[in-house]
């Protein structure tokens, strides 16, 4: 998720503005995240006006985006995929923003639109703010219902259970969430935020705070986590999807382009071995497209990287390798099962060599 000054205002939300002019802003101003503009809910019941009905709504997602890639993965678990289509925007923008190129004709064969923005002004014209990804569209009125992050997947797995498939795991059990929640907000600031914080920053002071907190997190985390399978509890929950997000993309991006770069997660054992047990795991990496991820922090942060030249490593290829994590025990789905295959449409490639 970037943060620019965008086409038609300040973006401090999500991934990412309306536009080149906003990508140029990136490290050129004081970095800031604030919450999302537009927090309607789908629930069961409907108490927003939106309720929660297959079919009706359309997730639109980068997928190099860490923040959108949550939902990716909670759709994948939880088998909505029959339930909640998916539209997936250029990993590089234009002066509109997030766009839908890669489909025929450049429109997005549910939605009708070119770009995401054509829901955003559909729900408030003239919306000042930026595009961020991820958003769920209501197809019949062609609004934006949601771009709220940090509550669109807990409601994924909380509210839409009348559509989850038979087996999908319990991703927020109740009586994990205080602890769930705990853990999750030490990782929003320091990690999954604070990647953000370093590769935008503006001083050389704020910088350094931001690495800190980053490795100092992490090394909490890796010590959690040596001594168990995943965050919290002995199955998949929230946490490891919003901590997964961001780790898998740590070597590809965020070591280099945004400066984290006390080490890389394969100098972890720990961590690149959770990672690489994640990556393996159904509904995990089979959403990452890393030549999604690569080409937009490289290409689109032109003012972190005026040259736009996207490298060709690192080697990601061990994300394959054996993690022998299944040694800590856990069970990944707990009562549940794995998901099934993936649909032709959403086939990513897997992690390889340069």
């Amino acid at each position: 998720m970037s943060d620019a000054t965008g086409a038609k205002g300040t973006d401090t939300r999500g991934t990412d503005t309306r536009g080149r002019e906003g990508n140029a802003a990136y490290g050129k101003k004081p970095f800031k995240r604030s919450t999302s503009h537009f927090t309607d809910r789908i629930t069961a019941d409907g108490r927003d006006g939106w309720p929660v009905e297959a079919g009706r709504y359309r997730l639109v997602v980068s997928r190099a985006c860490p923040w959108a890639s949550r939902a990716l993965v909670s759709r994948r678990l939880l088998g909505l995929e029959g339930a909640l289509s998916l539209a997936v925007a250029d990993p590089i923008q234009d002066e509109r923003s997030w766009r839908f190129t890669l489909d025929p004709d450049s429109r997005d064969p549910v939605l009708g639109i070119s770009f995401l923005s054509e829901a955003y002004d559909a729900r408030e014209t003239e919306y000042p703010g930026g595009v961020s990804v991820p958003a769920i569209v209501d197809v019949p009125s062609g609004k934006l219902v949601t771009n709220d992050y940090q509550r669109i997947t807990l409601d994924l797995a909380t509210e839409w259970t009348a559509l989850h498939r038979p087996g999908a795991p319990d991703l927020y059990p109740e009586p994990l969430r205080d602890e769930i929640d705990e853990v999750m907000e030490g990782i929003y600031l320091d990690v999954n935020n604070g990647v953000y914080r370093a590769g935008f920053a503006t001083r050389q002071s704020d910088y350094e705070r931001a690495y800190r907190d980053v490795f100092r997190r992490l090394d909490l985390v890796s010590e959690r986590l040596a001594g168990q399978r995943y965050l919290v509890g002995d199955t998949i929950t929230e946490a490891d999807i919003r901590l997964f997000t961001t780790l898998v993309r740590f070597d590809a991006v965020y070591h280099g382009h945004f400066k984290c770069n006390r080490n890389k997660l394969t100098e972890d054992p720990v961590l690149q071995a959770y990672v690489k047990d994640l990556y393996q795991t159904p509904g995990f990496g089979d959403t990452v497209d890393f030549d999604h991820i690569k080409r937009h922090y490289y290409m689109v942060h032109t003012s972190v990287n005026p040259t736009a030249i996207v490298p060709l490593g690192p080697d990601l290829s061990g994300l394959l390798d054996p993690h022998h994590r299944e040694e800590l025990g856990g069970r990944p789905f707990g009562d549940g099962t794995p998901p099934g295959p993936v649909p032709a449409a959403e086939v990513v490639p897997p992690a390889g060599r340069p």
